[in-house]
């Protein structure tokens, strides 16, 4: 039993720790966001998952581990949208002129809003728990509760601490320079822009 526990958990951490390594669209916003606002500011918002998560979650197990494609296909449409819009505002960001000296940094006030939004319509969280997290956590808690609790830890425990660990890096290499930040401004929002369009390119084709 103690054996089948601590492999849950063990392959929790495996997994959280290979969804915060995918580049996909939350990293590149928490990368623009920890470019543009700081870490402190930023370091909330890499903690977004553990609440835009659950809704998915339940969902996906209520459907028997199977998101319909329609609901996939909406979801590409939509996040697409999300993603490009945020595209365009970091990319302003990036290329406006260089505030002046003493001017105080505002982050936006819906950074958490808009990082729930693009992480619930990002169909890889979708298809993840629709056909690795979701069987493995529903074949947990049949076993008992506390063997799904420990996946769920694990995976949350890894997922969580690469975001928090790209916010920090990040903004440590915007401390180089202006010049450094606003290069590394600009890379995130064509990667946005990336995502968006590939995203897009998936949910017309359907």
């Amino acid at each position: 039993m103690l054996a089948a526990r601590l492999a849950l958990l063990v392959q929790g951490l495996g997994l959280g720790l290979s969804a915060a390594a995918q580049p996909g669209p939350f990293q590149a916003y928490l990368l623009a966001q920890s470019i543009r606002n700081g870490a402190t500011r930023t370091l909330p918002v890499a903690f977004v998952p553990v609440v835009s998560d659950p809704p998915v979650i339940v969902v996906v197990l209520a459907v028997l581990a199977q998101v319909p494609p329609g609901l996939l296909r909406a979801l590409q449409l939509v996040g697409a949208l999300v993603v490009l819009w945020l595209a365009g505002g970091t990319l302003r960001a990036a290329l406006a002129p260089p505030a002046p000296a003493g001017a105080p940094a505002h982050a936006p006030p819906r950074g958490i809003l808009r990082a729930v939004a693009v992480n619930f319509t990002n169909p890889n969280a979708w298809i993840f728990w629709s056909f690795v997290g979701g069987p493995t956590l529903a074949g947990a808690w049949r076993a008992s509760p506390l063997q799904a609790a420990l996946f769920l830890a694990g995976f949350y425990a890894a997922l969580l601490a690469g975001g928090a660990a790209l916010v920090l890096l990040a903004a440590r290499a915007a401390a180089l320079g202006p010049r450094f930040a606003r290069a590394l401004g600009a890379l995130s929002g064509v990667a946005l822009l990336a995502f968006g369009l590939f995203q897009l390119g998936l949910g017309i084709r359907g």
